[in-house]
């Protein structure tokens, strides 16, 4: 048996299910990109009987994409069949996903049918969509629930008829995974055709055993794992591609490889994440914003010294930059000088212990501490508004590039320059790293809608990178260009070359 372990994404498809997650064919293409470079196998691109738009997407990725295989779903219905084939036509490689229920429950309340009936239909659906394309899965649905010796007698009936794969989904997240590890064993052992084709597995959360059962899943014989980015999809989600990747990586022991490019891992969570507007929980494994931050000052010191002590995987490894020392009350000394040292602020012993002491009494009043806070420790002031916004101007409309121009006040003399950009916003930072000769990176943006009478402004987060390390600015304002504005001004403000009195900033007279 082959020790490859194909990852068939259905981000696309089942992960686009979840209500106010529907993206647009265009958007859907750029996902269908980044799973081709982050390595999957097959993507499973939309239901194309469903809706024209789906339909139409299918056909998109087809064009678009090359390696990968290009999957559409349908039921076991002729007409949906043929749909499928038309939105499948310009794939370089396609694959029909058809299937019908296999428990005895969709059987009888859904179906309205019996086993030997199932199993006709079943029979049907696998060789009218061998007519159109050699490469069909089959998917025996809430095979978790399903009798095994029946399930048993299905898998061998459309292999027979022509599958390639056989999913066996616990649709309902029900199994648990010794039960669905020895399901995939039965099957294995007693459908006597099963070396002509690959089990797949396509497991739900509900119960949050998704990416356990899938692990089960290839443990005892399955090739194929059916997966979301961030683990997205109906109800509780589908298992996460990022956590079965990683597992794969990780444990060696398993003897499994796969294609998955790991270090793009973090990335295409991200857009993923803001292209269907579905935050990733801070604590969810690998690609959640606490899954390399250590705030206990234990932790803290073992990541330190030796980041295994702590750290089971390298955060290079899935494309995150590096580990996070979360400082709070929690954080002890290690913590402390790493950051000081960070800041180039030199401490021995003696001088910690003081230091410390005078940190916590500062943690203990606030969630966590950023980099200004230690400033403020160990300069016992901290400069604030050192730079003030005098006016921002905005030049835009089609077909012209926007322009901004940013007037500031830095210590009572005005400075003003102009700069274009691809956006407002994006125009006046370019205005403003101008005039204070300093490049300052983007790195992230979040803003919060607010309505002002007939006027809609907003409040501003925003984090920036400057010399490597990130600073936080805020800002509000009934003009969202100059709230956003006032944050990235507010986040300039907290700089070491504004603050610190050996550095003295270049700033750019107005021409």
């Amino acid at each position: 048996m082959s020790d490859k372990i194909y990852f068939f994404d259905t981000t696309l498809r089942d992960g686009e299910q979840v209500p106010g997650c529907q993206l647009n064919t265009d958007e859907k293409v750029i996902i269908a990109k980044e799973l081709e470079l982050l390595g999957v196998d097959v993507i499973e691109a939309g239901f194309p009987i469903s809706s024209p738009g789906d339909f139409k997407s299918v056909v998109a990725i087809s064009k678009m994409v090359n390696d990968p295989i290009i999957c559409a779903l349908t039921r076991a219905v002729e007409n949906d069949i043929e749909v499928a084939a038309e939105s499948l036509k310009y794939a370089k490689r396609k694959r029909i996903h058809t299937g019908i229920g296999a428990s005895d429950y969709h059987i009888k309340y859904k179906f309205n049918s019996t086993r030997d009936k199932i199993i006709e239909r079943a029979i049907a659906a696998v060789k009218y969509a061998k007519r159109y394309v050699e490469d069909v899965e089959f998917y025996a649905e809430d095979a978790g629930r399903a009798d095994n010796v029946f399930l048993a007698k299905m898998v061998e009936a459309v292999i027979k008829a022509g599958a390639t794969v056989v999913n066996i989904p616990d649709t309902t997240g029900y199994c648990l995974p010794e039960v669905y590890g020895e399901k995939i064993n039965f099957l294995m052992e007693n459908v006597n055709n099963v070396h002509k084709a690959i089990l797949s597995c396509h497991c739900h959360n509900d119960l949050g055993m998704a990416t356990a059962n899938t692990i089960a899943g290839i443990q005892n014989g399955a090739r194929q794992v059916e997966v979301t980015v961030n683990g997205i999809g109906e109800r509780a989600g589908n298992t996460s591609l990022e956590e079965v990747a990683m597992i794969i990586q990780t444990h060696k022991g398993l003897t499994l490889h796969s294609n998955i490019k790991s270090q793009r891992i973090n990335g295409l969570s991200q857009l993923v994440s803001k292209m269907m507007r579905m935050p990733v929980q801070p604590n969810k494994a690998i690609v959640g914003a606490n899954a390399f931050a250590h705030s206990s000052g234990i932790h803290q010191d073992g990541v330190i010294k030796h980041r295994e002590n702590y750290e089971i995987l390298a955060p290079e490894d899935v494309g995150i930059s590096q580990s996070s020392i979360v400082l709070t009350a929690r954080s002890g000394k290690a913590a402390l000088r790493y950051h000081l040292e960070r800041l180039e602020y030199k401490v021995d012993a003696t001088e910690l212990e003081e230091v410390y002491q005078r940190f916590l009494i500062l943690a203990d009043g606030k969630k966590d501490l950023k980099d200004e806070d230690l400033i403020l420790l160990m300069d016992g002031q901290l400069i604030n508004n050192n730079i003030e916004v005098c006016d921002v101007q905005i030049v835009s409309g089609k077909p012209l590039q926007p322009v901004a121009t940013v007037g500031l006040n830095i210590k009572d003399e005005i400075y003003r320059e102009s700069a274009s950009g691809n956006g407002s916003i994006n125009a006046a930072f370019n205005a403003i790293n101008s005039i204070i000769d300093h490049q300052i990176t983007l790195d992230d943006f979040e803003v919060q809608s607010l309505l002002h009478g007939n006027r809609e402004g907003g409040k501003v987060s925003l984090r920036v990178l400057y010399n490597n390390i990130n600073y936080f600015g805020y800002g509000e304002h009934e003009d969202l260009v100059m709230a956003s504005v006032e944050a990235y001004v507010n986040a300039i403000n907290k700089m070491n070359f504004i603050k610190k009195k050996n550095v003295k900033a270049r700033f750019s007279l107005a021409s």
